[in-house]
């Protein structure tokens, strides 16, 4: 299932959920974790990855070796995704540029079309 697209304020409102609120919408699944760690990150289904189905963000925690430690870890970042995605986009301020940069500009401009003319061939404009 692909990550819906909520507006900052229905992602506010997830973000103010407890974590008991926010677990109920969630799935979890543990698995092995690979990576350093040896026998204790390979023999145990500490790793857990969960998703939350009204969002459809998912978060992974394999940084302890406890799966309960791991599903704290992940609501948290679950947690801190959803702050950030609840933040209002800034109001776009429509500028224009300076006097002095257009003309800054445009004197660029000529300069690099006089260098281009001046690489020409002599003959070349007919």
């Amino acid at each position: 299932m692909a990550e819906q697209h909520l507006t900052y304020r229905e992602y506010a409102r997830l973000a103010r959920m407890s974590d008991d609120d926010l677990a109920r919408d969630c799935t979890f699944e543990a698995f092995h974790a690979s990576g350093p760690g040896g026998q204790g990150v390979n023999t145990s289904d500490s790793a857990v990855r969960m998703r939350h189905e009204p969002s459809g963000i998912v978060v992974v925690s394999r940084e302890h070796r406890s799966q309960l430690q791991n599903r704290e870890a992940c609501l948290r970042k679950l947690h801190a995704i959803l702050r950030t995605r609840s933040v209002p986009p800034k109001k776009r301020v429509a500028t224009k540029p300076t006097k002095g940069s257009v003309e800054r500009r445009l004197k660029a401009k000529g300069r690099r079309s006089d260098l281009k003319e001046s690489r020409r061939r002599p003959g070349m404009d007919e």
